[in-house]
Parts: C-alpha cells; sequence; structure tokens
C-alpha cells in the first residue's frame, strides 16, 4: 500500500502542473488584465469596458510590457510601466508562468491585487463559510440518506418506496438555487413567514451572546443554506445507498446466512451492511468536496455568505491573477489529496481491498 500512496503522490506534481498550464495559457486570451482594471477605474469607468488593441495576439491575459491599452490616452507611459512592474506583468509569459510554479512550489501565493493581503490569509478569511455549508451539507446528507436507501432496498417496490422516490426525484430535480430562493420567500421574511435570517452567517451581536447562544445563533442562521445544499446530495446519496444495498442482498452469500436461521437484521447490519456501504462511506471526502465547491457560489450570493465561491467570481471578474491561480493550484492540489483519501477509505472498509497488486 506504501508504493501505491507515493506512486499517487508522485503523480499529483505532473497533473498538478497541467493544470496551471492549461488555466495559465487560456488566460493569455482572456481580454482586460489588471492594468486595463485600473485604468477603467482611472477613467471613471468603473470596470473593464475597454479592449486591449493588439487582439488575442497580445499578452492579453496577465497583460504585457509592450501592450498599449486603450483607455490609457492621456496617461502617462512610464506610469503604465510603473503599473505592470509593479504586478510582475512587464515579463515575458514564460519567465511569470515560471516564477508563479516556483512560488506555488514553496506555497508562496502572493498578494491579492484588490485588498492587498496575502492570497493564504484572504482564503483562510472565507474559509469557515464554505466549510460550513460543505460539512454540514455533508454530515446531513449521510444522516438522512443512510437510513432511508436502507429501509428503501428492504421495502423494494412497497408503497413506501414508491412514494419516497416520487420525493426524491422532485427535490433532485428542483435546481438549488431555485429551492433556496423558495426558502427564503417561505421562511425568511419573503411573503409569508420570518423565521430564519435572510443573511450572514452570525447576528450583529454575536459576540456578546453567551456560548449556547453562540452555538444557537450559528445554527439559526445556516439552517437555510445548508437545506438548500444538501437537497442535490441528499437525493443522490439515498438511491445509490438504496441500489447498494439491493445489489447485495441478492447476492448468495445473503441466502447462505438467511438459511442458516439468522434473523434478517442479523443478515442486513451484520452481512449487508459492509459490502453495500463500502462505496457510499468511501466516497465520503469526494463528496464533500462536490458540496464545498459546486454551487457555493449560487448559494452564497442568495444568502449573502462571503465565501470562497464569491471570492472566486469576484477574482475573476477583477482579474485579480494571485488569487484565481493561488486558489486554483491549492483547490487542485486538495481535490488530488482527496483521491488518495477515497481510495484509504476503501481499503479501511474493507481490508480485502489492496491497491497495490494494481499495475497504474
Amino acid at each position: 500500500m506504501g508504493a501505491y500512496i507515493l506512486r499517487r503522490l508522485l503523480l499529483i506534481i505532473p497533473t498538478l502542473f497541467g493544470i496551471m498550464v492549461i488555466n495559465f495559457a487560456l488566460v493569455q486570451f482572456v481580454p482586460g488584465g489588471p492594468i486595463e482594471q485600473i485604468i477603467a477605474e482611472i477613467n471613471g469607468e468603473g470596470g473593464v469596458t475597454d479592449r486591449i488593441t493588439g487582439g488575442a495576439g497580445g499578452d492579453a491575459g496577465q497583460g504585457g510590457g509592450n501592450v498599449e491599452y486603450q483607455g490609457a490616452r492621456g496617461l502617462p507611459a512610464d506610469f503604465i510601466a510603473e503599473l505592470e512592474a509593479q504586478y510582475g506583468l512587464d515579463k515575458p509569459p514564460l519567465q511569470r508562468f515560471g516564477i508563479m510554479i516556483w512560488n506555488y512550489a514553496r506555497f508562496d501565493f502572493g498578494e491579492s491585487y484588490q485588498r492587498s493581503i496575502s492570497v493564504v490569509d484572504l482564503v483562510l478569511e472565507k474559509m469557515p463559510v464554505s466549510i460550513t455549508l460543505g460539512l454540514w451539507s455533508t454530515v446531513i446528507a449521510y444522516l438522512i440518506s443512510i437510513p432511508l436507501g436502507i429501509r428503501k432496498a428492504v421495502k423494494d417496490g412497497s408503497r413506501f418506496d414508491t412514494w419516497t422516490s416520487g420525493i426524491i426525484i422532485v427535490a433532485y430535480a428542483i435546481p438549488g438555487f431555485l429551492f433556496a430562493i423558495m426558502l427564503l420567500v417561505l421562511f425568511a421574511g419573503g411573503s409569508y413567514f420570518q423565521i430564519f435570517p435572510a443573511r450572514g452567517l452570525t447576528s450583529p451581536n454575536f459576540e456578546d451572546l453567551s456560548a449556547v447562544g453562540k452555538v444557537l445563533d450559528y445554527f439559526w442562521h445556516i439552517a437555510l443554506p445548508v437545506t438548500a445544499t444538501t437537497i442535490a446530495s441528499f437525493a443522490t446519496l439515498t438511491l445509490l445507498t438504496k441500489n447498494s444495498f439491493l445489489d447485495e442482498i441478492r447476492k448468495q452469500y445473503v441466502m447462505t446466512a438467511r438459511a442458516k436461521g439468522l434473523s434478517e437484521r442479523q443478515v442486513l447490519y451484520r452481512h449487508v451492511f459492509r459490502n453495500a456501504m463500502l462505496i457510499v462511506i468511501a466516497g465520503f471526502p469526494g463528496l464533500f468536496l462536490s458540496v464545498f465547491f459546486s454551487g457555493s457560489l449560487i448559494i452564497e450570493t442568495i444568502f449573502s455568505l462571503d465565501g470562497l465561491g464569491l471570492l472566486g467570481f469576484q477574482a475573476a471578474v477583477g482579474r485579480d491573477y494571485p488569487v484565481v491561480f493561488g486558489t486554483l493550484f491549492f483547490f487542485g492540489l486538495v481535490g488530488l489529496l482527496i483521491g488518495i483519501l477515497s481510495d484509504l477509505m476503501y481499503v479501511f472498509v474493507d481490508p480485502r481491498i489492496d491497491f497495490e497488486s494494481r499495475n497504474t
């Protein structure tokens, strides 16, 4: 197992390098860099409305030393050059990429263009919101989906299985953002009830509350966004659990256990459970990561939560390249490590699995 883990760890390097190469190359063809952002603000335009005259042939993604910007007329050339030097955009693309990779290899992600603080500090500042949505949504999805999926497998074809499947399909079909808006309208002071707050992770007087009050205030605020985030993963995981149990229940060893006189409960939880839950439990890291990132931008925007999804969107729109590439590198690395962790979870759940014997 040690050799397999080492091989997977070594594969992270070329994989992550390839991700960074592709994204850096694509950025070079995106019009409007940080310099053009500043020029637009100086000219009172409030954003990137001009285009670089050189088109795609110029170093458009991150600017270049010899690029002429529309809208820069009237600004001194040495001022533009000073800005390019300040942001490190006065060097050729290959040199900038090499410097970036060298810094990232030492986990030096630089500073945000927009806020002049380190990318690491900025990510740590936004992390609690995303962790809250990802962790609680995943935990709640497992707590509901596993018992429900088991019962649906045991009652396969019954009336209970039919109407719960109908509810699950409807829940899965509703887009997360639409469900979030429905929750706001119904329970957050829309047209009906005002039971939950409509924005933020905590109340303004959070620091003045007692320990119990802080916990209650925290859960009060996350109730709606976590519910909106959980709905899709809950549906998928329930059906996955049911199908996994159905596959195991129909196998020969289950018939043998029943023939030995074991009760249905003993057969289900002593023999079937471990094998059926292999794919479900082992997929926990991957599910958490998917909930952590997917859909977070929409949910964070609707509920006014300042998390990583909103950070990434604002960085992309504002051409804040240290944040864009720093977070891409960091979360790409996390995603690859999560893949290894998922394999380890398989071995933990079922020691019979041997990745060491694999040739790839």
